[in-house]
C-alpha cells in the first residue's frame, strides 16, 4: 500500500509500504492549529465567528442581477446589515418554536434572504438543511422527512412546490403577508444573544447527491469551519484583493461551504449571481466587476471554452471541483483566462482536502489529471484501491457519520476504524500527487484490466465536436465488460458511423488499444445530478 501525508508538526503518521511526506511550513501549521482550536472550542459561537466579529461597515456579498440586453444590477450587503436581519429573524422564528436542535430548511437562491436564514438558524443553535432550487417536490419532501423538518424558508418563484407536502410551515421572501419574510423581520426586535453550540454541536444537515444510491443525511459540525477556511486561505488562496467568485449553487456543498461560509469566515466578499449560467453573463461579470480569483464546476469551463467570449480576461487564480478536469480545460484556460485551472477534490461528508493548493506556501507544478496533493489537516492515501483519509492522523476531518445510518456510517471505514473510505477509486505517484479513477461503481473491468472512466473521457472530449461526453461499463459474455461512451455533440452537428470509427480511434491512439468504447451513443444530454455530477447508473440501464 502507498500513501501520502501531510504531517503537521508531531502529528507525522507512519504505517506499512513505501510512503512519502512534506512538511507543511511553520505559519501554515500555526494557521490551522489555531483555526482548529478556536471553531472547535466547547463554547464556540458560529454566529460570531460568521458575522459578529467582522467591521459592520464592510461588505459581506454583493448580489448580481443581469438587467436588460447588457447590464448588470448589483447591490452590496454589509456585515452589519446581516447582523441585524439575522437576530430580527431569529427572534421570529422562537415566536414559530425554533430552538437550539431545530431543523429548518431552506428553498431559496443566491440571494441574501438565503445567507440571512443561515446566520439566524445559527444564532439559535438550530441547523440549515439546505435544498437545491431545481428540486421538484418529492426530493424536496425526501429531505425535510429526513430531517424532521416542519419549517421551510423560501422565495416566491418556489413556494408551489411546498404546497403538496402536508405538515410545513413556510415562510416567504417576497410575499407580503402574514408569513413574508420581510414582514416577520419588521415585527420582530433584535435578539439579545446568540446560543454557543460549540464545536461539536450541528450548523448544517446537507443531503448528499446521490449517485451512487439514496441521498444520505450528512450534519456538519461548526468545528468544520476550520477545514473551510484552510481551503479558503491555501486551497483557493483568496486574499484581501481579490474579487471573489465562487459561481457554485449553495444548495451543495461547495457553494455552500465556499460560496457561503468560507467567504464569512474569511471576511471577504462573494458574488451571488441571481442569474442562470450562460457564457455571456459570466463575461459580463468577469469584466464589469473585475474578477480576480473564480471557482466553478469543470461543466462551467467546458462551456467556456467552447465560445470565445471570455477570451482576453486575466485571472489571478482559477479553481474547479466537482468532476476531474480534462486536459483540454487547462490548456484552453492558459490563453483565455490567463491562469490554468487547478483541480481540487473533496465531497459532501468532509469537504475539500486533496487540492492543487494556489497559495504560494503550498504551491506546486501542475500535473494535468492530478487532483494534488492532502490538504494541511489531512493525512490521505489509497486503502482498498480508494482515495482514504487516516482519521486519527486527521485533526481536520469532521465528519461525524450519517444521519440515522449507522451501518451506512460504517460501511465508510476500514474494520479497524483507522481509514476513512470515500468510495473513490484513485492513485498516487511518486511524488505524492493524487489521481482520481472512478466511483468506486463505475469502474470498468474488462478481461482483467481496470479502466477509470475518467481516463477513456478525457481523450474522447478533445474531439472538436464533442462538448461533453461518459463512459460506462456493459456487461460482455467474453471480457465481463466492455466500454461504451454516451456523447453530446456540439450544436448542429450530427453523429454517425463514419465519426463514432474517429471517436474509437482517437482513444486507441490517445489512451490505449484495449479501452476504446465498442459503442457510442450520440445524446442530446447527459443525466446529472443537480449539483452537475454524472448519474452513470442512469446510462447503464440505456444503450
Amino acid at each position: 500500500m502507498r500513501a501520502e501525508w501531510v504531517a503537521i508538526c508531531d502529528l507525522a503518521n507512519t504505517q506499512p509500504g513505501e510512503n512519502m511526506t512534506y512538511t507543511v511550513p511553520t505559519a501554515v501549521d500555526a494557521d490551522v492549529r489555531a483555526w482548529l482550536a478556536e471553531y472547535g472550542a466547547a463554547d464556540a459561537d458560529a454566529a460570531y465567528l460568521l458575522v459578529d466579529r467582522h467591521d459592520p461597515t464592510g461588505v459581506a456579498f454583493t448580489t448580481v442581477a443581469p438587467a436588460g440586453a447588457d447590464g448588470l444590477v448589483t447591490t452590496d450587503v454589509t456585515y452589519g446589515e446581516l447582523a441585524d436581519r439575522s437576530r430580527r429573524l431569529a427572534c421570529a422564528l422562537t415566536r414559530l418554536g425554533v430552538t437550539r436542535g431545530t431543523r429548518v430548511g431552506v428553498l431559496m437562491g443566491k440571494r441574501t434572504e438565503l445567507v440571512v436564514t443561515l446566520l439566524a438558524l445559527a444564532r439559535l443553535g438550530a441547523v440549515y438543511i439546505p435544498l437545491f432550487t431545481a428540486f421538484a417536490t418529492p426530493a424536496i419532501e425526501m429531505r425535510l422527512r429526513g430531517g424532521d423538518a416542519t419549517i421551510v424558508i423560501t422565495e416566491t418563484s418556489q413556494a408551489d412546490k411546498l404546497a403538496p407536502i402536508d405538515g410545513l410551515t413556510t415562510i416567504v421572501a417576497g410575499d407580503t403577508g402574514d408569513r413574508g419574510f420581510d414582514t416577520l423581520l419588521a415585527g420582530a426586535e433584535p435578539l439579545a444573544e446568540s446560543v454557543a453550540v460549540g464545536g461539536d454541536g450541528h450548523l448544517i444537515l446537507l443531503f448528499t447527491s446521490g449517485t451512487t444510491g439514496t441521498p444520505k443525511g450528512v450534519p456538519v459540525p461548526v468545528r468544520a469551519l476550520a477545514s473551510f477556511r484552510t481551503y479558503m486561505r491555501y486551497g483557493l488562496d483568496v486574499s484581501d484583493d481579490d474579487v471573489f467568485w465562487n459561481a457554485a449553487d449553495p444548495g451543495w456543498a461547495y457553494g455552500l461551504y465556499y460560496g457561503i461560509l468560507g467567504p464569512l469566515l474569511v471576511g471577504r466578499p462573494n458574488i451571488l449571481l441571481q442569474a442562470g449560467f450562460s457564457p455571456e453573463v459570466t463575461a459580463k461579470v468577469f469584466g464589469e466587476l473585475g474578477v480576480t480569483n473564480f471557482a466553478a464546476a469543470p461543466t462551467v469551463y467546458r462551456s467556456l471554452s467552447k465560445t470565445p467570449v471570455v477570451d482576453g480576461f486575466t485571472l489571478r487564480r482559477a479553481s474547479s471541483a466537482g468532476e476531474p478536469l480534462t486536459p483540454d480545460v487547462i490548456g484552453w484556460a492558459q490563453q483565455a483566462l490567463g491562469t490554468e485551472v487547478r483541480d481540487h477534490y473533496g465531497q459532501t461528508e468532509h469537504g475539500m482536502f486533496i487540492n492543487n493548493h494556489w497559495a504560494d506556501e503550498l504551491r506546486t507544478p501542475l500535473i494535468p489529471g492530478s487532483m494534488g496533493r492532502p490538504m494541511p489537516g489531512f493525512v490521505t492515501g489509497i486503502v482498498r484501491d480508494q482515495i482514504a483519509i487516516d482519521v486519527p492522523a486527521s485533526p481536520a476531518f469532521w465528519f461525524p457519520g450519517y444521519l440515522d445510518a449507522p451501518e451506512k456510517t460504517a460501511a465508510r471505514y476500514t474494520d479497524d476504524g483507522r481509514w476513512y473510505l470515500t468510495g473513490d477509486t484513485g492513485r498516487v505517484d511518486d511524488d505524492g500527487n493524487f489521481y482520481f479513477s472512478a466511483r468506486d461503481d463505475d469502474v470498468i473491468i474488462m478481461a482483467g484490466y481496470r479502466i477509470g472512466p475518467f481516463d477513456v473521457e478525457s481523450v474522447l472530449i478533445t474531439h472538436p465536436a464533442v462538448i461533453d461526453v461518459a463512459v460506462v461499463g456493459r456487461p460482455d459474455e467474453m471480457r465481463g465488460e466492455v466500454l461504451e461512451a454516451f456523447v453530446v455533440l456540439a450544436e448542429g452537428l450530427t453523429g454517425d458511423d463514419a465519426l463514432e470509427a474517429e471517436l474509437q480511434q482517437l482513444v486507441k491512439t490517445g489512451f490505449a488499444a484495449h479501452a476504446y468504447p465498442r459503442t457510442v451513443h450520440f445524446v442530446e444530454a447527459l443525466p446529472k445530478t443537480p449539483s452537475g455530477k454524472i448519474q452513470r447508473f442512469i446510462l447503464r440501464r440505456q444503450g
